[in-house]
């Protein structure tokens, strides 16, 4: 058998494929590093340059992909994970290109880049992603429809818009398939995909702190989390936002033990009204959950740990809504327990001696507890200065920040003053989370960024038990309680500002209705319509039916627009013709119909004048310019049908 050939790309063509590739690759372009992203473009550009007339070398095409692959993998540190597999995936795209010569190459590229839409949505699953798909699929579906065209050798010109047209009318019938796939098929625990997301970390609070490890992170602008309120909304100064407490400290960062989380939550004591609000979280794919100072029990599904640190069951791989209840303590925990006391004034020996020797000065001057926090704090206030371009501390970390550089944010202050507390005898742990937000108006809720982390501290004093104290706020109050207010309509004020808010607010609206539809609200939705506790197997027997009957719907209409239905004249010349030919009377494919009823007259001397007035009514009614009005039109078509060769002939 020979080899079939495919033929050709001509130039509109090439210019339609690599429009679609470029568009399919725009959602993963915008997910991976910027500098990378350019990298890229400049490497597809040069491939279409490079093999725009002839086709590359080898040895180039190869040297181009060894090249283009390795600067990927780098970037993401050789680390296995879907960013990386994705980058890899786009990498191979953008240089497809160089092997683009026939339509058959054209149609592997077109289908590469569908591929592209789909790994972008394992990174992202927000309204731009879908928005930059929807046309990029159109694009590339058109471009398909293009290319079956020009590999039958039917001309495209004049087609481009009708194969558009053609497109979005199944995108149409696609659409109440999706949204019933969306609504009622059973929602999964995890993600079908298997690939681990450990390629690249997500950004946000760590279960680990040392002076110098946030900096990135306090400027980053991107959601932590959003909040919406459901009664009075508590001041500015009290919105911290409760994350990990830190207990152990290694000389350099501090870390949370395992132990609370195996211990019942401590009790506190509150005067105030309760707070009542809804968290919804960022994808973190870390245990812990952030929760108003201080929360009063733990939502379903999660663990409230002896320290009030809030996990939950699986790492949050996706956006996670949980509501909660919290309220300012008047007392917290006021009895101290010996493991509790020792896990909060431990030190480790050889470390930062000077800090030790003034917290001792302090002690034997015959201050007590509340005495020696308060002189700390007057301390920072007078001789600190809050600065992001703190310089690196050794050894001896707190030392140089207190009597050296004196200056530095949040990390350095909470970890100074938590060592210069223990150092005193004061039990004293590291609070990590968030501070403040910035209040949208439109939609009225709290929006809570990664640059609005914090660490702040918290001492034991007799009878008020843990006490939070912020020896940031002493130096930078600003900082803590002002920087996340932001300006009028939005951060950075004016016009921007106020596309900011609209653009967060949409953001936030997908994210409740899309992301944040889970298995609660599909039994809630379900249970408008009789079926309240709906289990797996109802699920997929009501998606299935639903299903089968758009299926259905769909069909019936695809039927109804195959096209123009047959002339009722020419399916009675068809008829007319196939008995003669079961008689042995055929009509050849280039015989006209006067010059076939002749011949058949000739062979049905009996039927002759039948048979001529048939084809020459029909021959008038076809191609006479006066033609046949309708009523002879309709009378022909009866006498066609009635028609029936004589039993002698068939036989």
């Amino acid at each position: 058998m020979a080899k079939s050939i495919s033929p050709p790309l001509d130039r509109n063509n090439r210019l339609w494929c690599l429009a679609a590739m470029l568009a399919c690759s725009l959602s993963l372009l915008r997910l991976i590093p910027g500098w990378l992203a350019i990298a890229l473009l400049v490497a597809q550009f040069a491939s279409v340059a490079i093999t725009w007339r002839r086709p590359a070398p080898a040895v180039l095409r190869l040297l181009l992909t060894a090249g283009i692959i390795g600067l990927v993998l780098s970037a993401y540190g050789f680390r296995q994970g879907r960013d990386t597999a994705s980058a890899v995936l786009l990498a191979m795209l953008m240089i497809k290109p160089i092997e683009l010569h026939t339509v058959r190459d054209a149609r592997s590229l077109v289908g590469f880049g569908l591929f592209a839409l789909f790994a972008a949505f394992l990174l992202d699953q927000g309204p731009l992603t879908l928005a930059l798909a929807l046309p990029a699929a159109a694009l590339a579906y058109a471009s398909c429809a293009r290319l079956a065209d020009a590999e039958i050798g039917m001309s495209s010109a004049g087609t481009s818009w009708k194969n558009i047209v053609a497109v979005l009318g199944l995108f149409a019938l696609a659409a109440p398939l999706t949204l019933a796939g969306f609504w009622l098929f059973p929602r999964l625990a995890s993600p079908l995909w298997g690939v681990p997301d450990v390629a690249k970390a997500k950004v946000g609070i760590s279960d680990r702190m040392a002076p110098g490890d946030w900096v990135d992170l306090l400027s980053d602008d991107t959601p932590a989390f959003r909040v919406r309120f459901t009664g009075p909304i508590p001041s500015r100064e009290s919105l911290y936002w409760r994350g990990l407490v830190m207990w152990d400290f290694d000389g350099r960062a501090w870390t949370q033990p395992d132990w609370p989380r195996g211990l019942l939550p401590a009790r506190f004591v509150s005067t105030a009204q309760p707070v009542r609000y809804e968290i919804t979280l960022e994808p973190t794919d870390k245990l812990w959950l952030f929760a108003l100072d201080l929360p009063q029990g733990a939502p379903e599904g999660t663990l409230l740990a002896q320290d009030l640190t809030l996990y939950a069951q699986r790492p949050v791989s996706s956006l996670q809504a949980y509501n909660m209840t919290s309220a300012a303590p008047s007392q917290f925990e006021s009895e101290l327990d010996s493991r509790e006391r020792y896990a909060a004034t431990r030190l480790p020996p050889g470390y930062n001696p000077r800090t030790r020797e003034l917290a001792r000065q302090w002690r034997n001057e015959g201050d007590d507890d509340d005495a020696i926090v308060q002189r700390a704090l007057a301390m920072y206030h007078a001789k600190f200065s809050y600065s992001l371009a703190a310089p690196p501390l050794g050894r001896n970390s707190v030392d140089e920040f207190l009597f050296d550089t004196k200056i530095g944010y949040c990390e350095h202050f909470s970890s100074s003053f938590t060592f210069l507390m223990r150092a005193a005898g004061i039990p004293a742990r590291v609070v990590t989370g968030y501070v403040g937000g910035y209040r949208n108006p439109i939609g009225d809720y709290w929006l809570v960024r990664q640059s609005d982390a914090h660490a702040w501290s918290e001492v034991w004093l007799p009878g008020r038990g843990w006490t939070r104290v912020d020896p940031t706020a002493s130096v930078a109050p600003e900082r803590v309680f002002l920087r996340s207010a932001g300006a009028a309509g939005g951060p950075g004020g004016g016009t921007f500002g106020d596309l900011f808010n609209v653009g967060d607010w949409m953001r936030r609206s997908w994210n409740d209705f899309v992301l944040g539809f889970d298995a609660a609200r599909q039994l809630s939705l379900l249970s408008r319509f009789g079926l309240h506790d709906a289990d797996t197997g109802t699920l997929v027997i009501v998606f299935a039916v639903v299903s089968g009957l758009l299926l259905v719907l769909v069909a019936l209409l695809q039927l109804r627009d195959r096209g123009p239905r047959p002339d009722p004249l020419l399916r009675a010349w068809a008829r007319f013709t196939a008995r003669l030919a079961r008689a042995h009377l055929r009509k050849l494919p280039h015989e006209p119909a006067r010059s076939y009823a002749r011949r058949v007259a000739a062979l049905l001397p009996s039927q002759r004048e039948e048979v001529l007035s048939l084809s020459h009514r029909f021959a008038a009614a076809r191609y006479a310019r006066s033609g046949l009005d309708d009523e002879a039109r309709r009378a022909l078509v009866v006498s066609l049908r009635a028609f029936r060769v004589l039993a002698e002939r068939r036989h």
